[in-house]
């Protein structure tokens, strides 16, 4: 399966790249072009972290590695309370005692509770229109309570067993169950308290990418066990060639999906826009949440629900696991498309 979504990576660096010779005829050039612009930000919302990652595991070892063990859990799971690509994968690696368990930890569960908890959750928070923030608390709910699907399935192509996977979670399920209760009960609170989180992480990230490029320029090591910057730019630069082809690839399949997702969206009673919304959200979860308004309520609910698990698969996240554990690829992609269509199926349900 890793060997298939190399070549669809390909053959969209393909696509992308020869629509540009044409001069962006049909739109997937710029697309292509899209994929290393993103390089800064990018760089900027994970290469401190990545530098930094060795001296936190150090620190919180000491804490961390008793408490997790004293439950029966690798102390790598610790690391999945922050995004694959924001020092997740990093901390995780530096704590695991059992690798195999530190890959998955920094992987699957990174990609999906790390990146709610660190990123959509304070962003979407900041991005959407205040009257729409209880359904989006909702959908939330809804993707947490599903969440448990896709960390299963991820576990499970990561080579663990569905035993190995509940007792590894444990940590992640009840930080969870306390997410979830506090959007039901102070939802309020809770968006004042992401949007600290998220605040309190971005200053961790530029200091630690200002000692690092310090470092990197005048030899000085200002904090000893800091990671090189040139390895964090390394897993950057591998990033945007990823997204050379998976940004064309994800724009050929939107527009392949347009007419299946309308008569999907009728049997699911989800409009055609928010289904091509979480297709968005594949992508990136920004441009996704910059549409959040034009959705009815149940689609706010439905997609907010889907980015749990789904959010930035197909570029930042597929070209992170290719950087750093490409044998990780396909419990990548099945963890979090499981995990965000049990959120949609749920949303059908529950929500009328």
């Amino acid at each position: 399966m890793n060997r298939i979504l190399m070549i669809i990576m390909a053959a969209g660096v393909v696509l992308g790249g020869t629509d540009r010779l044409l001069g962006n005829k049909y739109g997937y050039g710029d697309k292509f072009e899209e994929g290393f612009r993103l390089l800064g930000s990018t760089a900027l919302s994970m290469a401190g972290m990545i530098c930094l990652a060795p001296v936190l595991a150090n620190v919180l070892g000491r804490i961390i590695v008793p408490l997790y063990q004293l439950i029966g859990a690798d102390p790598a799971m610790f690391g999945s309370i922050l995004a694959i690509d924001m020092g997740g994968y990093q901390l995780a690696e530096e704590l695991a005692i059992d690798s195999r368990v530190g890959s998955y930890a920094g992987i699957v569960v990174s990609a999906i509770f790390g990146c709610t908890l660190v990123f959509t959750i304070p962003v979407g928070m900041g991005m959407i229109p205040t009257e729409d923030r209880p359904y989006f608390a909702k959908g939330i709910m809804l993707g947490l309570a599903a969440m448990p699907a896709g960390l299963l399935v991820g576990g499970i192509m990561a080579g663990l067993s569905l035993p190995e996977c509940l007792i590894q979670n444990l940590p992640v399920f009840a930080a969870a169950l306390l997410l979830l209760l506090g959007l039901w009960k102070i939802p309020d609170r809770m968006v004042r308290g992401f949007c600290i989180l998220a605040g309190g992480i971005r200053i961790l990230i530029t200091v630690g990418l200002m000692l690092a490029a310090v470092e990197f320029l005048c030899g000085f090591r200002l904090l000893p066990g800091m990671a090189p910057l040139e390895d964090a730019m390394a897993v950057v630069a591998s990033i945007g060639i990823v997204m050379l082809g998976s940004l064309p690839m994800a724009e050929l399949f939107r527009r392949l999906l347009t007419k299946p997702f309308t008569r999907l969206g009728g049997k699911l009673d989800i409009s055609p826009q928010c289904l091509t919304g979480m297709l968005i959200g594949l992508v990136s979860a920004l441009p996704a949440l910059a549409e959040y308004h034009n959705l009815d309520q149940k689609g706010k609910i439905a997609l907010s629900a889907f980015l749990v698990s789904g959010a930035s698969l197909l570029a930042a996240h597929m070209g992170f696991t290719l950087a750093t554990e490409p044998e990780l690829l396909s419990a990548l992609v099945c963890g979090k498309l499981s995990g965000a269509a049990a959120a949609v199926i749920l949303t059908a349900f529950l929500i009328k």
